[in-house]
């Protein structure tokens, strides 16, 4: 029997529409159907489902690039984890392998561990909006609710939004106009889909701590990011910086600071043209270190940390960049979108 959730066909039968108490179910079935295995990593708690992050993703009948292949999973695909196990071989710098489904076994490079998380709406927002992260695989923005099927920009979980007005259906149901900030425009999106994130979610971490006693190192050859506070480690991440193409998008090394940070971004490359153009809303928890837009931020387009990946920013899972944005000086405050203040947090790229 095939338990797998295909959040595509859910969309094409207006997954917007359907109610909260079919998605909890439905999220309820996916956990008690299946148990997860004890594994040698550390999970404060294991996903629940993951989703493809790109077309022509292999399922292996073990967990190993040397099995043999048994099913081809497509982007924004969704299916139940129900194992996470370390592979031998390559690829050597991540080998975390995710079981899905019970069928097989997919490198999680190409997995974002995702969950379905329904959000009671606000009644009111106030003047200068409210920040809010997706809780759901991904939702689809609309133009216009009484046109869904205009779609804006696709969503995906863990990115972060503004929310500047709620807003009633035609149908009773309630959306949120969410401000997509690179060219100012407005769209809407299901407001179940979205949690507002609490102000406490957004202060200074360890902040007791002099500034001068905090630095950040970026190890480029092993690919990691090191908090220290004073000459205690406090944090350490795999990350993915910038990749080599035609001497382009390498991450810089140097001496920096995060003078300017945000809470959420969309990151679009204008050159359309390119076939290493992005365009990404809602990037979230973003430290810029240079003028040239380079920056420590979360990353949803892959789990594929440890190898380098980017056009030149340093790729952390949106945990650890949340955690980086806090802990790291200037503190946005909550109600901003955006801060910059000379003295930020010393980084040493190397």
């Amino acid at each position: 029997m095939n338990h797998s959730l295909d959040i595509r066909q859910i969309s094409r039968r207006e997954f917007l529409k359907l109610s909260g108490a079919s998605l909890l179910s439905l999220l309820a079935f996916s956990r008690s159907s299946f148990a997860f295995a004890e594994s040698s990593l550390e999970q404060d708690s294991p996903p629940s489902m993951g989703r493809i992050t790109t077309n022509n993703v292999p399922m292996y009948n073990q967990a190993s690039l040397e099995g043999n292949i048994t099913r081809t999973l497509w982007q924004d695909l969704v299916l139940p984890i129900t194992k996470i196990t370390v592979g031998a071989g390559e690829p050597t710098h991540n080998q975390v392998w995710y079981e899905i489904n019970g069928e097989g076994f997919v490198h999680s490079g190409s997995v974002q561990p995702v969950d379905i998380k329904l959000n009671e709406p606000v009644i009111s927002v106030p003047k200068k909006g409210l920040l809010a992260e997706v809780t759901v695989p991904y939702t689809d923005a609309t133009w216009n609710p009484l046109f869904k099927k205009m779609v804006a920009y696709r969503l995906y979980y863990s990115t972060t939004h503004w929310i500047l007005d709620v807003i009633r259906g035609s149908h009773g149901e309630t959306w949120y106009e969410v401000l997509e900030d690179f060219y100012q425009f407005r769209y809407y999106v299901n407001a179940s889909h979205l949690r507002v994130i609490p102000a406490e979610e957004t202060g200074t971490l360890s902040p007791h701590v002099p500034e001068s006693e905090k630095r950040i190192e970026v190890r480029l050859k092993e690919q990691i990011v090191i908090a220290y506070e004073g000459d205690a480690q406090v944090q350490m991440l795999r990350c993915s910086g910038g990749m080599k193409y035609y001497n382009r998008y390498l991450t810089p090394t140097g001496t920096f600071y995060t003078d300017y940070k945000r809470p959420s971004r969309h990151m679009v490359d204008g050159n359309k043209a390119s076939a290493n153009s992005y365009d990404l809303p809602g990037v979230p928890w973003v430290s810029f270190i240079d003028e040239f837009g380079i920056s420590f931020h979360g990353t949803y387009w892959h789990n594929d940390f440890g190898r380098p990946r980017s056009h030149g920013c340093i790729n952390l899972p949106p945990a650890g960049a949340k955690w980086v944005y806090r802990w790291t000086l200037p503190n946005v405050p909550y109600e901003e979108q955006t801060m910059y203040k000379r003295g930020g947090t010393l980084v040493e790229i190397s």
